[in-house]
C-alpha cells in the first residue's frame, strides 16, 4: 500500500479516536453539573432560578460561540480552536470552584460555555466530517457522539463521589483536572493535507447567506431547538426533581449514568440508521419517541426503579439526534464549512438549552413544581417531528454553484 495512503488512513483513525476522547471529556463533565444544584444553592444562598440562569447562560454562550470557533477550525484547522476551548473550560471550572456569589458562578458558566464551543461538538464533528467518506460519515459521527455518552456514564459518578467525599468546590477542581487534558491532546486533531478547508476567497457571510436560503437548513435548525430544550432541562433538573420526591440522590446519579450508558447504543444505532434511511425521517421518529417516554415516566409512580427505567429509555434517545443532524448539514453543503454551518444549527440547539434550563428554574420557583416544563417538553417533541417532515435530503445546488 502506498505510504501516503496509509498515512492518511492512520491520521483519520487518530482524528476519530481523538475526537471521541474530546467529546467524552467535554460532555462527561458538562452532564454532571446538575449534581451541583443542591449544594451550590445551599452554600451560595441562591435559588434554583439563579442556578438555572447560570446554566442557561452557559448554554447560550456555547451556542453563540460555536459558529465562531467552527469558522476558526474551518480556516485554520481544529488544533487552535480546541486548545483555546480547553483553556476556557478549565478556567471556568476553576472560577466555579472559587465562586462566592451567583454572579461569579454565572460568569464561570459563561467561560465553560465558551470552552464547550471550542472543544465540543461543532469543531469535533466538523473535523471528523472532513476526513471520513460520505457513505461512512453518519456512523463515524455516531461513534464520536457516543463517546460523550460514555463520558457521562464515567464522569457523573466520579463527580458525585468528589462532591460527597471532598465537597462541591473540590468536586469542581477535580473536573478542572480532567479538562486540562483537552489542551494537552489538541495536536492529535491535526488534519491531513488533503482534508477540505475553507478557502480564503470564501466569505463566511456569503456562505451563511447561501445556507439560510435553504428551507431545509432552516427547518433543521428550528427542530434542533427542541433537542436542546429537552436534554438540558432533564440533565439540569432531574436530580432536584428526584430529590423533591424524597428519593435518594443516588437514584438521580443512577439515571444520569444510565442515560450515558444507553445512549452509547442509541447513538450508534442512529448512525447506522442514518446511513440506511433518510436522516430526517429518523429524526422525526426519535423526537416523537422522546415525548412518549416522558409521558410514560410522568404516569408511572416515582421510585428508584422508574427513575432508572426512565434514564435507560431516554438515554437511548439522548444524543442520537447529533450524528443525524450534523450528517444532514454535510449532505446539504459538503464538509468544507461543516464546523461553522453545524455551529449555526447548534446555536438553535443551545437557544433551546437556555430555555430548558432557565424555564425549569423559573417555573419551579413560581409554581413549586416542574410539571409545566415537562408538558412543554412533550409538546415540543411533536413540533420537532412536524418540522422535519418537509426537509429535502439532498445537496443544495445553489451552494455547489457558489462554493463547490
Amino acid at each position: 500500500m502506498h505510504p501516503n495512503v496509509l498515512s492518511t488512513r492512520d491520521r483519520t483513525a487518530i482524528i476519530i479516536a481523538a475526537g471521541a476522547f474530546f467529546i467524552c471529556i467535554t460532555m462527561g463533565v458538562r452532564q454532571s453539573f446538575g449534581l451541583f444544584l443542591p449544594p451550590y444553592t445551599e452554600t451560595l444562598g441562591m435559588g434554583r432560578d439563579t442556578f438555572s440562569f447560570a446554566i442557561a447562560m452557559q448554554n447560550i454562550v456555547w451556542g453563540f460561540a460555536s459558529p465562531l470557533f467552527g469558522a476558526l477550525a474551518d480556516r485554520r484547522g481544529p488544533v487552535l480552536a480546541v486548545a483555546l476551548g480547553g483553556l476556557l473550560y478549565t478556567a471556568g471550572l476553576l472560577l466555579m470552584a472559587m465562586a462566592g456569589s451567583g454572579a461569579t458562578f454565572t460568569l464561570a458558566q459563561m467561560l465553560i460555555g465558551g470552552g464547550m464551543a471550542g472543544a465540543g461538538f461543532s469543531v469535533i464533528l466538523g473535523t471528523v466530517g472532513k476526513v471520513v467518506a460520505p457513505e461512512k460519515r453518519s456512523f463515524a459521527l455516531a461513534i464520536v457522539t457516543a463517546a460523550g455518552s460514555f463520558g457521562q456514564f464515567a464522569v457523573v459518578p466520579l463527580a458525585q463521589q468528589g462532591i460527597e467525599l471532598l465537597g462541591a468546590r473540590q468536586g469542581a477542581f477535580l473536573l478542572a483536572a480532567l479538562t486540562i487534558l483537552l489542551i494537552l491532546a489538541a495536536p492529535l486533531l491535526r488534519l491531513p493535507a488533503n482534508a477540505p478547508k475553507a478557502r480564503a476567497s470564501e466569505s463566511n457571510t456569503a456562505v451563511l447567506k447561501t445556507a439560510f436560503a435553504s428551507k431545509s437548513y432552516v427547518l433543521l435548525s428550528l427542530g434542533f431547538f427542541v433537542c436542546g430544550f429537552q436534554v438540558v432541562f432533564i440533565s439540569t433538573h432531574l436530580p432536584a426533581y428526584v430529590n423533591d420526591a424524597g428519593l435518594p440522590v443516588s437514584a438521580a446519579v443512577t439515571a444520569l449514568a444510565l442515560i450515558g450508558l444507553f445512549n452509547i447504543l442509541g447513538t450508534l444505532v442512529c448512525g447506522w440508521v442514518g446511513d440506511k434511511m433518510p436522516k430526517k425521517d429518523a429524526l422525526a421518529i426519535f423526537y416523537v419517541l422522546r415525548s412518549v417516554v416522558i409521558i410514560i415516566f410522568l404516569l408511572l409512580p416515582l421510585s428508584p426503579f422508574t427513575v432508572a427505567l426512565f434514564g435507560a429509555a431516554i438515554g437511548f434517545l439522548w444524543l442520537g439526534t447529533v450524528p443525524l443532524t450534523s450528517g444532514l448539514v454535510a449532505v446539504f453543503f459538503g464538509a468544507r464549512h461543516m464546523s461553522m454551518l453545524y455551529g449555526v444549527v447548534f446555536l438553535s440547539h443551545q437557544a433551546g438549552s437556555f430555555m430548558g434550563a432557565w424555564l425549569g428554574g423559573v417555573l419551579y420557583e413560581a409554581t413549586g413544581s416542574y410539571d409545566i416544563v415537562w408538558y412543554i417538553a412533550i409538546v415540543l417533541g411533536g413540533v420537532a417531528a412536524a418540522l422535519h417532515y418537509p426537509i429535502r435530503e439532498k445537496s443544495d445546488a445553489r451552494y455547489s454553484a457558489n462554493f463547490g
